[in-house]
This record gives structure tokens, sequence and C-alpha cells, in this order.
């Protein structure tokens, strides 16, 4: 088992905001000892503090992993501490948004192994997806490692390269803010129609829920679920009129956006 490595040698994780500490709860519960992990993080929350790990206690000399989940504009103040394990044996896992792998490279060492990740929130709830990528020091061992700490909490995907990257954040990573504007649209169209707005709140996020659920489940494409739902002269074919003209652009502006602005942060 991959996470054997990581039990041996240790695993430092640099940043333990929201995303870190979902998937630090991922790997305690996938079996990796708390006193294998080493955790530096300035503001430590009550669950951090009790939860066994070495918090704020250094880093050991040769980890298996060192996994950077700090914000991207505190990620040069956070690197200092982790150069001396640059151009080793630790893999580098990092899941910052818009900081590239070259960037890494030159602030680590060239012959640093990194890894490259785009996780997305839902892995708060074990139903991320986490999209990898790797550079020329990162062996298939390497890889099969980042790919199993990353599905401690999700789904993941091995893209093609690091060009793919900025896609990625604009489908997945902000994508969950998509459905939840979809959540308040609805709701907000089901308050026009006369409901009050609880029972419209109620309805939209649970239909949106239900859906997402079912698609997770069902064997089916996305199109034909659609069409599962949608009778001949009905009245989801009479809001599919309307949607259906308009949705694809939209929503092809939108990610393009998405994606325009990742490539920008990336320079």
């Amino acid at each position: 088992m991959a996470l054997e490595r990581v039990a041996q040698d240790g695993l430092v994780l640099l940043g333990c905001g929201k995303m870190g500490t979902a998937l630090l709860t991922g790997w305690l519960g996938a079996g990796v000892p708390a006193a294998s992990v080493w955790v530096i993080e300035p503001n430590p929350s009550d669950w951090l503090r009790g939860s066994g790990v070495h918090l704020n206690d250094g880093v050991p000399g040769a980890p298996a992993v060192a996994l950077l989940a700090v914000k991207p504009q505190m990620m040069g103040a956070a690197l200092p501490v982790l150069q001396a394990l640059g151009n080793g044996g630790t893999l580098f896992l990092s899941i910052a948004a818009g900081t590239t792998i070259a960037a890494f490279e030159a602030a680590l060492g060239h012959r640093t192994p990194i890894v490259r990740t785009m996780p997305n929130t839902p892995a708060m709830v074990n139903r991320g997806i986490t999209a990898l990528c790797r550079n020329a020091h990162v062996s298939d061992e390497g890889m099969a490692l980042a790919v199993a700490l990353m599905a401690a909490v999700g789904e993941t995907v091995i893209l093609d390269g690091e060009h793919q990257i900025d896609a990625v954040t604009a489908v997945s990573g902000s994508g969950p803010a998509y459905v939840f504007h979809l959540i308040e649209a609805m709701a907000a169209a089901g308050e026009a129609e006369g409901l009050s707005p609880e029972v419209a709140m109620q309805l939209a996020r649970a239909t949106v829920c239900g859906a997402g659920e079912l698609a997770h489940r069902s064997a089916d494409s996305a199109a034909q679920l659609r069409i599962n739902v949608t009778s001949p002269g009905g009245t989801t074919a009479a809001a599919l009129a309307v949607l259906m003209p308009e949705l694809p652009g939209l929503m092809a502006r939108a990610v393009k956006a998405a994606a325009e602005r990742g490539r920008e942060l990336g320079k």
C-alpha cells in the first residue's frame, strides 16, 4: 500500500486550513498514524491541536512527502522551511492554485520531484475530485503515492500535463460555486412563482443534491438522465426549450474566463 511509506518515513503538511484539514482527516481515517505527520500551521484549530500530530515542531530529515497547502500568497514565506528537503527523495505535492511546477522548482531545486494537484471543496465531505500532474523527477511509484493521498478525499484523475491544469481549475476547481449559484437562481425563480423563500430554497437544494447523487450512482450519461426526466410536450421540455439554447454558451464563456484568469495568475 502506497501509504505505508508515509507511515514509515513521515509526511509534512505545510498549512492546515479547510482543505488541509479535509486531507489530514482522510489520511488519519485511511490508517496513517498521527505520529507520522508533521504539520506547520500558524493558526491551528482545536481539532488539529488534539489530533496527535507533530504541530509546529520542525520537520523530519527525509520525509516521504511534503504537501503544500498554504494560500498561494503565503507560499513565498512558507517555502524556506522546506527548502532543505529539495533535490532529494522527498516528494512535493502542491494543492496551491496558480503556483506552477516551474516556480516550485526554482524555489526548491530543479531536481525536486513535484506533483501539482487541483482538488475542490467537496473534498471536505469525501466527495472531491482531484486532478494531478507531475514533473520529470516523479517516479511512477511517487505518482501512485500522490494519487493515494488525494484519493483519501474523493476521486482522482491524472492529466496529460500541467498545460491542462487551468481548464481543470475552471471546471472542477471553481465548479462548485457554479452549482451553488444554480441553487440560488432556482430558489429565486421559485419565489418569483409564489413559493416562500424557505420552501423555494429547500426545494432547490434538495433537487440539485439529489440530481447530483443520481448522476453519481447511475451508469447513464448526463444526456440520457436529462432525457429520462423530459416527457415530450411536458413541463420539463418547456423549461429546457428556454435553458438549452442559452446554457451551453454561457457555461463555455464562464469556464473560459476562469481558465484565462488561471493562466494570468500562473505568470
